[in-house]
């Protein structure tokens, strides 16, 4: 090989030489690839990327699946029983039955687990069934009659002192009369700032606050005219503050009892439209204060996100009795 074809070599050209009668031709590279720190340092940052692309997804889909999974659990039945003092002795206590968010029109409410919901609801025979509001979800008119058909399984609540509803800020957020019409073709009677007798109590529905249809001082009228002990029930809670003293038992849902709840952090979602949702104080079960007690239910639903995390759906099962002076009941209600 001469002195030129050597150099060709280095320089990886070319080199054709003569072998017999045959040319051959040869490619000879200037140098062998060899992966340097940067190269190996890239594809690790690349790796870990990806692992952590990969952890991302999978736990997102677990969550996902753990949460709708508890949003379609069956609701769980709380108990209470609240001695009031008010309630003459020998008076047989009255069985309120609270369930609010029913939120028809998603995958977890449908018309078939409502359904089983009314009868285990049945099966606890209460004397009265409160539904404190909420039955549809979004925020638009449209296809809102259409959900609110949904509905149609409450028609088999059993209560001999009847079926009373309030509506909810979703409710009017979207289409109200749809709404009170599917209820009212139930058999349920809606109670708009209004008030109805039932033997020594008085159910008083106050509309909701939250979305601004709220009237405490036409419905405290109302209860007044008609005596008896004033029990009210409405949608969001944050109203308890300004009721007045003689309603010493409110009943109310709205709060999802936080429905997306995070270790340590608390509820994620806290506001809606720029406002919060609730006051924290009233976020989920019982909240007794001086003379009054507040029950405020996670309710059966889930809203438009079909989750749940650290919250339950339930509905409650209160006891309304006289109070004893027995020293085994500790708490009286005015």
């Amino acid at each position: 090989m001469t002195a030129a074809s050597l150099g060709k070599l280095a320089r990886g050209g070319f080199v054709f030489g003569k072998a017999g009668s045959r040319f051959q031709g040869e490619c000879v590279l200037p140098y062998e690839p060899k992966l340097t720190m940067e190269s190996n340092e890239m594809r690790r940052r690349t790796y870990r990327l990806i692992s952590c692309a990969l952890a991302l997804t999978v736990g997102l889909l677990v969550t996902g699946c753990v949460g709708l999974h508890n949003a379609m659990s069956f609701p769980v039945t709380r108990t209470a029983t609240i001695r009031l003092y008010a309630l003459p002795k020998g008076t047989e206590p009255v069985r309120i039955a609270l369930l609010s968010d029913i939120h028809v029109g998603n995958l977890v409410m449908r018309p078939k687990r409502l359904r089983s919901i009314v009868d285990a609801v049945n099966e606890a025979h209460p004397d009265i069934v409160l539904l404190a509001g909420d039955f549809v979800i979004g925020e638009s008119y449209k296809g809102t009659a259409r959900r609110a058909l949904d509905l149609a399984p409450l028609a088999s609540l059993r209560a001999p002192g009847g079926v009373f509803a309030v509506l909810g800020n979703h409710d009017h957020w979207t289409d109200p009369e749809a709404v009170r019409s599917s209820l009212r073709s139930a058999g349920v009677f809606v109670l708009e700032n209004d008030a109805i007798r039932r033997g020594a109590i008085t159910i008083v529905g106050i509309d909701d606050r939250f979305s601004g249809h709220d009237n405490i001082a036409r419905s405290a009228q109302r209860a007044a005219k008609l005596g008896g002990i004033p029990i009210a029930f409405t949608h969001s809670p944050d109203l308890a503050p300004d009721m007045p003293k003689n309603m010493t038992v409110l009943f109310a849902g709205h709060t999802h009892c936080g429905q997306l709840v995070a270790p340590v952090v608390g509820p994620i979602v806290q506001y809606s439209r720029g406002r919060r949702l609730y006051d924290q104080k009233y976020s989920c079960g019982r909240i007794v204060e001086p003379r009054r007690v507040t029950i405020v239910t996670g309710g059966i639903g889930s809203g438009e996100l079909p989750l749940r995390f650290n919250a339950r759906p339930d509905w409650w099962l209160v006891e309304l009795a006289p109070w004893k002076s027995d020293a085994t009941y500790k708490r009286k209600v005015a």
